[in-house]
Order: structure tokens, then C-alpha cells, then sequence
């Protein structure tokens, strides 16, 4: 039994050494990075049989993807594009030390992805699944990606196969009102919701503490968990009524992209497991502080390693 299907676009990102700007570097580190795929790569390195599902142009840059996916572990299922409009999405990080930030600019526009439907995509495999999960980013990307999210999220419901949802907002792809809604279109058919404060406040237009956001969520969707980041301040979840919070552990900002894709990751590692909702916090803080040490998108991790950060068992020098 398929433990977690992931679906939505992973796109290569391309980023200049160090702190090199992109408009006078010569050099790019090539990585694969998206939402989904993220949370599929976590979670199989933390002990779950992860799928990702996706639809990828059929060519080197396609499968560039899908061997950075392979080698750790994940599953792919895709349906390959071989038109002649199929396009890999891709975007560039130039990272940036304070007082200069980071700087992302996507190239992602009709990427093969943005026409995916359910009919191409592995509906048995997410209906035979403990657990699904998907990002508001993917709705965002087209208008048959909205219907596609919708279709998929619905058919997992229906089987009983636990699906999750990271809102996950980008200002880039749509405004907050439109964000809003499309996705709490899509809340009926969600049972684990995973919102950063920030997006509950400006896309869902929630106020009050953490925990009156997680219980009016709660209570509105019928969420069976809601879980709420909140950056340094660690994170809090309401489930059947109970609260829980976690807090961060020490790290470093050197690496923040894909920190909010290893929290989930880690998250449902456990909570698919049988875990309880304080194991899955736990776990997905660690694997995040973790994260934050690691160039790139993905959470290159390993149980030993979170179950150290778990422990406080932690050393400058692994001999």
C-alpha cells in the first residue's frame, strides 16, 4: 500500500554560487524544486512509501527531474508531454546576504503541468493511499489545475485516503481574494489544513491568536487537524479539540527555501503512521531546522538526524 501520493509542478531551479547576481553570473547549480515534490522527499527519507504524481515534458529536462526524485527513494508517477508546446518550468534564485535579500523570478508560464487532468494522472494509486496531499500553489497555476485539485482532492476523500493541504500562498501566481476564492472552495474535501499565519491573516482573512484562527477553521471546514506555522515562533495544530504547540529548534537562516515543505514532510511522516499530532510537530520542526542547513530545495535528511534534534542529541563532529 502507497503510503503518501503527493501532485502539483516541480520545476529546476537554477541559482549563481554564493551570493553572485544572476545578471553577471556564468555558472547555475541545477535543482529540482517544487512544493509537492519537497514534501514527497521528506517524507520518504523519514520512512514513508512516497508517489509523486505530476505531468512533465518528455525530454532530458523532464526527466532531469524525475532522476533527482528517484535517487531519493520517491516514487514518480507522470504523465509525459510529447507535444510540441510541452515546457519544463523553471525558476532563478539569487540569494542574497542582509542587507540584500533573496530574489526569485519564475519561468514557469504554460509549463506542461498547467494542462494535467485526472485522466492522466494515478487516481487508483491516491485512491488506494493512506494519505494525499497537495499546495495551493497548484490550483494557482491554471484553470484546469484548479478543476484538476478539486477532482483529485474529492476522489481521495471519497476512498477514505486522508488528504492534506498546504495553503502555501504566492503573491506572485494570484491576489489574496482570488486565492480565497478558489481554495476555500476546496476545504470540504481537505482534512488535514497546514496555513502559515501570515496567509491565514491576508488570504483568509482570519484574526485573533493561533489557536482562535486553528479552532474557527476547525469549526467553519471540519478539518480533522489544522495546523498553523508561525515562523520562529514554532507552530501550533487543533485536533478534536485539543490543542498542541511546538516550538523551533536552533538553526541557521542559510538555506530557508523548502523549510516550509520539510516541516510538512515531517509532519506527515509521523501523522500517517499512527503518530500522534504532537510526534508529527515535533518531527516536522526538527526536519525543518534541519532543512535550514541544506542548499536547495529539498530536505536531504535521515531519521537518525531528527531523532537527534528530538533528543537534544546533537554533535559538531560525527566520528
Amino acid at each position: 500500500m502507497t503510503e503518501l501520493v503527493t501532485f502539483g509542478e516541480t520545476m529546476l531551479r537554477l541559482s549563481p554560487p554564493d551570493d553572485e547576481r544572476l545578471e553577471t553570473a556564468d555558472q547555475y547549480t541545477v535543482r529540482a524544486a517544487g512544493a509537492e515534490s519537497n514534501v514527497a522527499v521528506a517524507a520518504q527519507r523519514l520512512g514513508l512509501d512516497a508517489v509523486w504524481a505530476s505531468k512533465l515534458p518528455d525530454s532530458p529536462v523532464g526527466r532531469r527531474v524525475t532522476g533527482e526524485l528517484k535517487h531519493h527513494g520517491v516514487t514518480v508517477d507522470i504523465a509525459w508531454d510529447d507535444s510540441d508546446s510541452a515546457r519544463q518550468g523553471t525558476y532563478y534564485l539569487e540569494q542574497g546576504s542582509p542587507p540584500r535579500g533573496n530574489e526569485v523570478i519564475y519561468d514557469r508560464r504554460n509549463a506542461s503541468v498547467t494542462t494535467a487532468t485526472p485522466s492522466e494522472l494515478p487516481t487508483d494509486t491516491i485512491a488506494d493511499a493512506r494519505g494525499f496531499h497537495t499546495s495551493g500553489i497548484t490550483p494557482a497555476l491554471s484553470e484546469t489545475l484548479e478543476s484538476t485539485t478539486a477532482d483529485l482532492l474529492s476522489l481521495a476523500q471519497d476512498a477514505g485516503t486522508t488528504t492534506s493541504f498546504d495553503l502555501n500562498y504566492r503573491s506572485k501566481l494570484w491576489t489574496p481574494a482570488k486565492a480565497r476564492s478558489v481554495l476555500t472552495e476546496l476545504f470540504p474535501a481537505v482534512d488535514v489544513l497546514v496555513v502559515a499565519e501570515r496567509d491565514a491573516n491576508v488570504v483568509l482573512d482570519r484574526t485573533g491568536d493561533p489557536e482562535t484562527i486553528a479552532r474557527d477553521l476547525a469549526a467553519e471546514y471540519g478539518f480533522e487537524t489544522t495546523v498553523i506555522t508561525r515562523g520562529s515562533d514554532g507552530a501550533l495544530a487543533v485536533a478534536d479539540g485539543t490543542v498542541t504547540e511546538q516550538p523551533t529548534f536552533e538553526s541557521t537562516d542559510a538555506h530557508p527555501v523548502g523549510t516550509g515543505d520539510s516541516f510538512v514532510g515531517g509532519f506527515l511522516s509521523q501523522y500517517l503512521s499512527g503518530g500522534t499530532v504532537s510526534d508529527g510537530l515535533a518531527w516536522g520542526a526538527a526536519t525543518a531546522a534541519l532543512k535550514r542547513t541544506i542548499p536547495g530545495d529539498i530536505a536531504v535528511v535521515s531519521p537518525d538526524e531528527v531523532s537527534s534534534i528530538l533528543s537534544g542529541d546533537t554533535e559538531a563532529i560525527s566520528r
